[in-house]
């Protein structure tokens, strides 16, 4: 049994002649202590999947499963980095890590709970704006909160749905390792949605294309081989990385010509310019 799974589960919208399919047929099989990468095209229904995954949203048919159970409800053994940050508006940075500290420890003491938010808000760098409100902060600020609150209740699986994409490349990196530092101590399930196919590589085990929609699925999985942990200052040299990379990005190629050449959507590809990692290593040292 694995720890996640999502068994031939459909999406839809809408009903009678508007029935919008946004999800066909996903089958989806994650071991605990993975770290998978989704990679797709803007628009395929990544954030549904997420949804779903979280309990935000029902399968329309199929069922999702958390270790053996069904996902019937959002629960803080699943920590979610949302993209577009969810933070509520009249409380400050503490007051918003806060709520997800005390309920995922509500039994703790305030002395444990000020120590525990104050640790990530350090983590991300943001203790200098730590009883700042989300108006007062920028994207990359909010997002950064985001990343703290999720990581600060200590979810049995981390769920990422794109959190990285409005950050420089100097926070992206530093938060891209502490991540990465904080599954690897404990070895938690982690879920990355991304557009970035260097991203899924240097963070994932394994990463699956979402085939753009309307019935989005899944394409076949691509196992990144490149031993842990990963150097980003070698990575551009490693034959392994060059493979995986090329594979995948002729694979999304292909099918968003495919799909763009029979359909009246547009898609927009995924993030496939070629990168120097090692840039973005020296630039968070």
């Amino acid at each position: 049994m694995a720890y996640l799974e999502l068994n031939n589960v459909t999406k839809t919208y809408g009903s009678g002649n508007n029935v919008t399919e946004v999800l066909d047929n996903i089958n989806l099989h994650i071991e605990e202590g993975e770290f998978v990468a989704i990679v797709g095209f803007t628009g395929s229904g990544k954030t549904t999947l997420v949804n779903l995954i979280n309990g935000l949203q029902k399968p329309t048919s199929g069922e999702v499963l958390f270790k053996g159970k069904p996902v019937e409800d959002t629960s803080h053994e699943r920590g979610v980095i949302f993209q577009n940050y969810s933070l509520l508006p009249w409380l400050t940075v503490y007051q918003n890590i806060e709520m997800a500290v005390k309920e995922a420890f509500p039994k703790e003491s305030k002395g444990f709970i000020d120590k525990r938010i104050k640790e990530y808000v350090e983590m991300v760098s943001l203790s200098h704006a730590i009883n700042k409100r989300p108006k007062e902060l920028s994207g990359g600020m909010r997002q950064r909160v985001s990343v703290a609150r999720a990581l600060s209740m200590d979810p049995e699986m981390i769920i990422m749905d794109e959190p990285l994409g409005a950050l420089d490349a100097l926070t992206r990196g530093n938060l891209q390792d502490e991540i990465l530092n904080i599954w690897n101590k404990n070895k938690r399930t982690a879920l990355l949605i991304t557009n970035d196919v260097d991203e899924g590589i240097y963070m994932a085990d394994r990463i699956i294309p979402l085939r753009p929609g309307p019935n989005a699925t899944l394409g076949p999985e691509f196992k990144i081989d490149i031993e842990r942990p990963r150097d980003k200052t070698a990575l551009n040299d490693n034959p392994e990385y060059k493979k995986t990379r090329n594979a995948i990005i002729e694979y999304l190629m292909d099918i968003g010509s495919e799909r763009s050449s029979n359909s009246e959507f547009n898609y927009e590809l995924p993030d496939l310019e070629p990168k120097d990692l090692r840039w973005e290593f020296r630039a968070s040292k």
